[in-house]
C-alpha cells in the first residue's frame, strides 16, 4: 500500500457538508477544515471481512519521513469512527502535532470507516428505547473479532508496526473501547476513552466491570487507560463510577487516569482532550542524560 498525498481538502469540505446534515456523534465532532488537515500524508485500502460479512475501507496516516522501503517500525493507534468524513482527519492530525513536537514517538494511525455504526460499538440491548435506534445492535464483540483476527494482521502485514498498539473512541466509540479494555484488554497496550456511553443497556458494562476487573486481572498490568467525560448527566456519572471501581480493584502497574471536563460538551471534548490523551498515553521516554 502507497503512502501519499491526496485531495484530502476536497474530502474534508464534503466532511463539513455530510455534517452538517447528520445526527451521528462523530460528526458533532468536527469543525471547519484546516490547512494543516489537508496537508496530512494518508493512505487507504479495503479490507473484505468474512467476520462482518462486508467490505471495509481502512484509512493510513503515516509518520513523516515513513517509506515504503525501510527500516523503521511505529506504535499504532487503532481508531473506529475513523473514515474521512469522521474523526480520523482530526486525530491523525493531532498525532501529527504530538510528533513534530517530539512529545510522541513516530507512529501510525489507522482509520476504521463506519458502515453500521450503532451495530459495531455497541453490546446487547434489553432497552426498548434503545432497540429503536438502528435495525441491527449489539455487534461490538464481532466487530472486536474483525479487528483482532482480520484487521490488525492486515495492518502488519502491509506496514512496519511495532507490538505496541492502542485505540481511542468517543461517545459510542468510546463504550467500544471501555468494553474492549474490560473484556479483552490484551488487544491493545493503550485504551483512550472519551465520553464512553456507558448509559448503554442501563449501565450493563459497569454491572459487569466488578467480575471483568477480578477475571482480567493478570492482563491489566503494562497497560494504560485514560478517561474522560464532559459535562453529561448520563455520562459522566457513569465514568465516575468506572473510575471508583479502577481505584478499588486496578492492579499495580495498571497506569490509568480519570479527567472530567464539566467546562467542555458532548460535541466539544474529542477535539478539546486529543492532543493531550494522545500525549500523555503514548509520552516519549526522557533522553538519557549525560555523563
Amino acid at each position: 500500500m502507497k503512502i501519499h498525498r491526496r485531495g484530502v481538502r476536497a474530502a474534508l469540505l464534503s466532511l463539513a457538508v455530510a455534517c452538517a446534515f447528520a445526527v451521528a456523534p462523530a460528526c458533532a465532532q468536527q469543525s471547519a477544515p484546516t490547512a494543516a488537515d489537508a496537508a496530512k500524508v494518508y493512505g487507504s485500502f479495503t479490507l473484505d471481512s468474512k467476520i462482518l460479512g462486508e467490505t471495509r475501507r481502512i484509512n493510513i496516516y503515516a509518520p513523516p519521513g515513513y517509506a515504503e522501503q525501510g527500516r523503521d517500525r511505529h506504535p499504532v493507534l487503532y481508531m473506529p469512527d475513523g473514515g474521512l468524513q469522521e474523526d480520523f482527519p482530526h486525530v491523525a492530525d493531532a498525532v501529527d502535532r504530538a510528533i513534530a513536537a517530539g512529545a510522541i514517538a513516530p507512529m501510525f494511525v489507522v482509520g476504521i470507516e463506519n458502515t453500521q455504526r450503532k451495530r459495531d460499538m455497541t453490546g446487547p440491548t434489553e432497552v426498548a428505547e434503545e432497540l429503536k435506534l438502528a435495525p441491527t445492535l449489539g455487534g461490538s464483540a464481532q466487530f472486536r473479532a474483525f479487528i483482532r483476527d482480520e484487521l490488525i494482521p492486515q495492518v502488519e502485514r502491509r506496514l512496519r508496526t511495532q507490538s505496541r498498539r492502542g485505540i481511542v473512541g468517543e461517545s459510542l466509540a468510546g463504550l467500544f473501547v471501555a468494553e474492549t479494555f474490560l473484556r479483552e484488554p490484551r488487544l491493545f497496550d493503550v485504551y483512550i476513552a472519551i465520553s464512553p456511553s456507558l448509559w448503554w443497556n442501563r449501565d450493563a458494562l459497569l454491572t459487569q466491570a466488578p467480575a471483568l476487573l477480578r477475571d482480567r486481572r493478570k492482563a491489566l498490568p503494562a497497560r494504560t487507560l485514560r478517561l474522560y467525560s464532559a459535562d453529561e448527566d448520563n455520562i459522566a456519572p457513569q465514568t465516575q463510577r468506572l473510575a471508583d471501581l479502577l481505584r478499588a480493584q486496578a492492579p499495580a502497574g495498571l497506569a490509568w487516569e480519570y479527567r472530567p471536563r464539566p467546562d467542555l460538551s458532548h460535541g466539544t471534548i474529542y477535539r478539546a482532550v486529543e492532543d493531550e490523551a494522545i500525549r500523555a498515553a503514548f509520552a516519549a521516554p526522557s533522553p538519557a542524560p549525560r555523563k
